[in-house]
């Protein structure tokens, strides 16, 4: 169990920087490209960033990654009650588990559309 608990750990990680790195990148800007401005340099990163886009971009990646572990816990629950072997308790706290995530994702998704909609009313 112990061994499994670090795989799933281990992908959780794993998924949370591929879910970061892109929006870090994508916060960059246009990096190694000529600036449009006086000096002639290379605009990277140096760009003023909308506060709006900077905020949505940070708690959607947070939300991806609540919706990653919603879906590991799901998977690790309906594994603990397929494996449960018939006993009750293990059966109801299996269940249990999949009622919580399940209710995790719903409010997950249902945060991610209340945030996009809040931030395109007020740009």
């Amino acid at each position: 169990m112990r061994a499994l608990r670090i795989i799933l750990f281990s992908a959780l990680l794993t998924l949370t920087f591929m879910a970061v790195t892109p929006a870090h990148q994508a916060l960059a800007g246009n990096c190694g490209e000529p600036s449009r401005g006086l000096s002639g340099g290379t605009d990277c990163g140096t760009s003023p960033i909308n506060i709006y886009t900077g905020v949505t971009r940070a708690i959607n990646t947070l939300l991806y990654i609540v919706g990653i572990s919603a879906v590991i816990v799901i998977i690790v629950a309906g594994l603990r009650y397929v494996l449960s072997g018939g006993d009750p308790k293990n059966t109801t706290a299996a269940k249990d588990t999949i009622l919580y995530a399940v209710i995790g994702l719903v409010v997950a998704l249902l945060s991610f559309a209340i945030v996009n909609f809040v931030v395109v009313r007020f740009q």
